[in-house]
């Protein structure tokens, strides 16, 4: 069954071009951005858009720009990008993403006798990877610090948004996207769609959503984390931290996704956590369990350390066991693999952070040894400043990836 879907909203695209657009027409007008005029939260965004235009136009005459035919296209591409920060996810910006009325779900994720399953059907039908998920790691498609208000997060997460096609024609069926992000590579960024109190950031999970509709489209799951180390200190203790996911799930019910997996936390057992039910098991277990009683019908897990190993009492309790073998050597994923075969629960690495022929090998280890395997480019996707642009980001991983999931 054909999974994938070419469905990249136009309007993402042209906002991603007139946003590289707009920033070199300031850089050749040499001038600075105008302030916004107190009209512009006006409801009518064409009068908007010709009431800046004309602005715009003036001030160029005064300044004795020359205008060709080019220059002014730019223009008023400019002030439509200009209308939409201004006004937020309204008219224009709606017609690029679902408007939450509008949202439908097409692809609906479950497990079957260990295998996964997308909407009833068993996944990579024929092919070595068959009943396996296999996934990257994409967290930092919906980063934002917000310490560097010069970091425009949302074209960070339309670039993202625009490969999704690309990689899921590759046999990716699975992003693990998170609240909190991961390292973009230094120390110090507020990335966080929790407030200290455990609820939930709106502007933030506006791009969580828009990755979701997206992969929703595309017939992709997402593994949606809620904590990381290194931004659990935002939220004040551990009541709030219990709240937070009772939030995280009430919000999955609402927008009633149903391609959503939730893992409670990236690597519980990180020093790097501060709050006791996060960086233990039993405080795992703890969340595991009020998430499922939030929500009995969402799959949920947590991940481990990046050794391959999950405490017991931790896999007992997941739906499905997250494993990571970032300091895992080749020669021993198929043992880590066997450990956990125990508990008959589909096992998914879902963070490697090797590359090209080494991550191809791991790859098929996984899936040899029946179990799902994800990659994670640290250098490309989840460092400082962001690059997404689909297979091309390791031509070799992702021709194996299209291999191990494509019918014999």
């Amino acid at each position: 069954m054909n999974m994938v879907a070419a469905d990249v909203s136009p309007l993402i695209i042209l906002r991603m071009k007139v946003r590289a657009d707009s920033r070199r027409l300031l850089r050749f007008g040499g001038g600075n951005r105008e302030p916004a005029d107190s009209s512009i939260h006006s409801t009518n965004l064409p009068q908007r858009a010709c009431n800046l235009l004309l602005h715009v136009q003036q001030k160029a005459v005064a300044q004795k720009w020359i205008l060709n035919r080019y220059m002014a296209a730019l223009i008023f591409l400019t002030t439509l990008s200009l209308s939409f920060r201004l006004i937020g996810e309204t008219e224009l910006g709606r017609l690029a993403v679902s408007k939450s009325s509008d949202f439908t779900a097409r692809t609906r994720v479950s497990i079957t006798n260990s295998q996964w399953h997308i909407n009833g059907e068993g996944t990579y039908r024929g092919a070595k990877a068959e009943g396996l998920l296999m996934n990257v790691r994409m967290v930092n498609a919906v980063f934002e610090d917000r310490k560097r208000p010069d970091f425009d997060a949302e074209a960070n997460t339309d670039s993202f948004i625009a490969h999704i096609p690309d990689y899921a024609s590759h046999g990716v069926r699975a992003f693990t996207i998170c609240l909190q992000g991961g390292t973009p590579g230094y120390e110090g960024a507020v990335n966080s769609a929790f407030n200290p109190d455990g609820s939930l950031r709106d502007s933030y999970l506006q791009r969580v959503r828009r990755v979701i509709e997206a992969c929703d489209r595309n017939g992709v799951v997402v593994i949606l984390g809620c904590y990381y180390q290194r931004q659990d200190q935002i939220l004040k203790n551990d009541d709030d931290v219990r709240t937070g996911v009772v939030n995280v799930v009430n919000w999955i019910k609402t927008r009633k996704f149903s391609n959503v997996v939730l893992e409670i936390a990236n690597e519980f057992p990180h020093k790097g956590f501060d709050h006791r039910l996060l960086k233990t098991p039993e405080g795992e277990v703890e969340l595991i369990r009020l998430a499922k009683q939030t929500a009995p019908d969402l799959l949920v897990a947590t991940s481990g350390i990046g050794d391959g190993r999950l405490p017991d009492t931790v896999a007992q309790s997941s739906d499905f066991l997250l494993m990571h073998f970032n300091g895992v050597p080749l020669k021993a994923i198929p043992e880590r693999i066997a450990a956990l075969k125990k508990f008959g629960k589909p096992i998914v690495c879902n963070e490697d952070d090797t590359s090209g022929a080494t991550a191809a090998h791991a790859a098929e280890l996984s899936v040899a040894n029946g179990a799902s395997w994800g990659l994670m480019l640290l250098k490309v996707n989840q460092t400082f400043p962001f690059l997404f642009q689909g297979a091309a980001d390791d031509a070799i991983v992702y021709a194996k990836l299209k291999e191990l999931t494509s019918a014999r």
